[in-house]
């Protein structure tokens, strides 16, 4: 199926030809169309072209008014203001053009695909092992899982990466602990979970209960570590065994990672995420370029031994004594920080990965680290013009009272109890709400619409932004809310069963018909549904999509009101309200889908 056009491109290329040939310097230019409220689209290009032309711009806009081809697609255009086109479509357009992408068999809606697609390598999802996961490990899973939904949809090659906390000194810490006080392990369910074909439900409890332990054990550790120096120097010893690979060190830090990604998986599977294990590449995947790294950066004077410490240096970074502060690569104790390991990771993604654009899903607090992390790449030859890389950066998780979300002992919110309390929340809005589903259904709907309700809530803000986590307010069927968009959907649902139940009628289109106000703005937006997902991919905003989904679902909520569907007047416009309706779902649908939000069919 060929990609359709959409109103605003056929729209775009009339515009474009009217100007060219009234104004020839004027080919190329961009003639700025947008919705509008005073009519189907505006375009604002006209004045910036008469200043350069040195012209009246409403007798240019007038000139251009006389070239526009009326007809099969724009129906009027007049001339507004200091010089803005008003552009009204036909009505025939609009059915055509969502007629069009209704017979798309791909079910993508007549969505185009990239022409080039590049590879994009992108980074999210990033929990520490034997650490449980916090409310922080929210934004970058759920943020990330819709971006690589976006992206593969418009046909980007995508590389996922799950760089996981799984190297360094807390391993060492953990492994010599372990080693001092084995009776500890047993304080836990610590059984064998080796078997993932084994009960679903079975590896989820084990999972958690295997991770509280770990992480219980961690803490321990870590209070010994901060408060005996000669442990800590026993445990420093264990990270260069670990690191030189002794086995025994080795094979007890394989079984921490091992308990670890059962954990997340169950956990991630609660989320309605994919994480496949081949993608889980965690910062001990890179110790063996670490050296190579470090000796590639002095060789080339990217980086300078300073105190013994292999250190790059930047003139605009300095701390608040103004003194610079570099980004170590290698400490004087021979020990590699963060710094060697994302490094590492830019080479092996750029040179065996090819990818042509890197993107860090990643908490904004370490901004200063990247820029100086991909400084230091751009540097050494690493990223160059044909390989750009970005952090997208997103805000924190706040709590009602406006701080970060804790919990009332001031602890960090396990993601885990705020998933199962989402979806207690939920399933008790679907009960109330449920008229024929039984419990079975209902527990499965309360999932769908809990989780949706925690991810759209973090979607519909922009990334960079820090938000509120209200439970009442995401559940909530009124307002910008993910239950709002899935009942939505399910009302659409129930009513083409009603039709399809009595025999009444299909959805079929009909570009003869006229359309009211309510049905022309709902067309229009459905058809906007290509171009807002082309935008949102390539802008990494997921919350673009999340706003057009809010708007269509309220478009329709008004056309439901004003517009009879089943007892319209004659069977030709029960007809074409029966195929608005199902544009209207299946638009809804694949956009909830690149969310990575489930919509139910019934509620």
């Amino acid at each position: 199926m060929a990609s359709v056009t959409s109103l605003s491109d056929s729209v775009q290329q009339h515009l474009a030809s009217a100007l060219s040939a009234t104004l020839p310097e004027a080919a190329g230019a961009d003639p700025l169309l947008r919705r509008s409220d005073r009519a189907d689209f505006q375009a604002n290009g006209i004045l910036a072209l008469a200043k350069k032309a040195k012209a009246n711009p409403r007798e240019l806009a007038a000139r251009v008014v006389e070239r526009v081809t009326t007809g099969d697609v724009i129906e009027g255009v007049e001339v507004s203001g200091p010089g803005f086109l008003n552009l009204t479509i036909a009505d025939r357009a609009i059915t055509g053009t969502l007629a069009a992408r209704y017979a798309d068999e791909t079910g993508r809606l007549g969505v185009p695909l990239a022409g080039h697609p590049g590879t994009t390598v992108i980074d999210y999802a990033q929990p520490n092992v034997a650490k449980e996961m916090h409310v922080g490990h929210l934004r970058s899973a759920v943020i990330g899982d819709a971006v690589v939904r976006m992206l593969e949809f418009t046909g980007e090659n995508v590389v996922r990466r799950h760089h996981i906390g799984d190297w360094g000194t807390q391993f060492g810490m953990l492994i010599q602990y372990l080693d001092e006080h084995p009776h500890e392990l047993d304080h836990g369910s610590h059984g064998d979970h080796g078997d993932q074909h084994g009960d679903q439900e079975d590896i989820a409890v084990s999972g958690e209960e295997a991770m509280s332990n770990l992480d219980r054990l961690y803490k321990a550790a870590r209070r010994l570590f901060d408060a005996d120096e000669e442990f800590k120097t026993r445990a420093r010893r264990r990270v260069v065994d670990l690191q030189a690979g002794e086995p025994q060190t080795l094979a007890m830090w394989q079984k921490f990672v091992d308990e670890s990604k059962i954990y997340f998986f169950s956990v991630f599977e609660k989320l309605d995420m994919e994480v496949r294990d081949p993608d889980i590449v965690g910062e001990s995947g890179y110790n063996d370029m670490l050296a190579e790294t470090c000796r590639l950066l002095e060789e080339s004077g990217v980086a300078v031994r300073s105190e013994g410490a292999l250190c790059v240096f930047f003139d605009d970074i300095k701390g608040p004594d103004g003194n610079p502060v570099p980004l170590i690569v290698q400490k004087s104790d021979g020990g590699y920080g963060y710094a060697a390991t994302d490094l590492s990771a830019i080479r092996d993604r750029v040179f065996h990965l090819k990818a042509d654009t890197l993107l860090y899903v990643v908490d904004a607090r370490q901004a200063l680290h990247f820029r100086m992390v991909f400084e230091t790449a751009r540097r050494a030859g690493w990223l160059n013009d044909d390989v750009t890389a970005a952090q997208l950066a997103f805000g924190t998780v706040l709590g009602k009272d406006g701080k970060p979300f804790k919990t009332r002992e001031g602890e960090t919110v396990r993601l885990v109890d705020l998933l199962d309390e989402a979806i207690e929340r939920a399933s008790a809005v679907v009960r109330e709400k449920a008229r024929d589903l039984s419990e079975a259904e209902i527990a499965e709907r309360g999932a769908q619409v809990g989780i949706g309700a925690v991810k759209y809530a973090d979607l519909s803000t922009s990334a960079n932004r820090d938000y509120k986590f209200d439970l009442d307010q995401m559940v909530s069927l009124n307002g910008d809310t993910s239950v709002y968009l899935q009942y939505a959907y399910a009302r659409i649902r129930s009513i083409l069963r009603k039709a399809g139940e009595a025999g009444q009628a299909a959805p079929v289109a009909h570009p003869e018909l006229e359309l009211t106000e309510a049905e022309r703005a709902l067309g229009l937006h459905a058809d906007a549904f290509a171009e807002t997902v082309r935008e949102a991919a390539a802008e990494y905003a997921p919350h673009k999509l999340a706003a057009y989904l809010y708007q269509l679902a309220s478009l329709y909520t008004t056309f439901y009101d004003k517009c009879p569907v089943l007892k319209a007047e004659t069977p030709a416009q029960v007809e074409n309200r029966l195929f608005l309706c199902d544009v209207t779902a299946r638009t809804l649908h694949q956009g909830m889908a690149l969310l990575g939000i489930r919509t139910p069919e019934k509620l």
